[in-house]
């Protein structure tokens, strides 16, 4: 006889939402960071002391992952079903935790990427487009903030399933 309590599939979800929150962010951050850097060496060619200038674009496309690597770590130490009771409910908030934060992880390096690769091409040509690129960039980043944040949301509703 175990001592488990709670339902028997339910980490499985648990640890699906963080392994999904990992992959989707840092697939995201991998996208942005290869599309950006081809667009630096690109315009690196041409204007190379502009390069360390054109790097935002990539190093905010680095900073996708940690938002997934945060929110799987959260997640994995929720889930103790010998410490505490872990139903179903906890872990599809866990899944729907680690998919908020990926998938918005994974759409804000796409465009991050984009942007980031025709910004600094563009940059290149005329350095007056430096600071509406940074925004737009800023913009495509705070999308991969508002999933972590819900993923933060959710993942603290996981445990509010039942009174233990």
């Amino acid at each position: 006889m175990s001592s488990f309590s709670g339902d028997q599939t339910a980490p499985f979800f648990g640890f699906l939402g963080a392994a999904a929150a990992l992959v989707f962010s840092c697939m995201g951050a991998a996208y942005g960071t290869a599309k950006s850097g081809v667009g630096v060496a690109s315009m690196g060619v041409m204007r190379p002391e502009l390069v360390m200038k054109s790097i935002v674009p990539v190093v905010m496309a680095g900073v996708l992952g940690i938002y997934g690597l945060i929110i799987a770590v959260i997640i994995s130490t929720g889930i103790n079903p010998k410490a505490k009771s872990y139903y179903l409910f906890d872990g599809y908030a866990h899944l729907s935790s680690g998919l908020a934060c990926g998938l918005a992880g994974l759409s804000a390096g796409m465009a991050i990427g984009i942007v980031g690769d025709a910004g600094v091409r563009a940059n290149a040509q005329q350095p007056k487009l430096f600071v509406g690129m940074i925004l737009i960039l800023i913009f495509a980043e705070a999308l991969a903030l508002y999933g972590l944040i819900v993923g933060i949301i959710l993942s603290s509703r996981a445990g509010q399933s039942r009174a233990d």
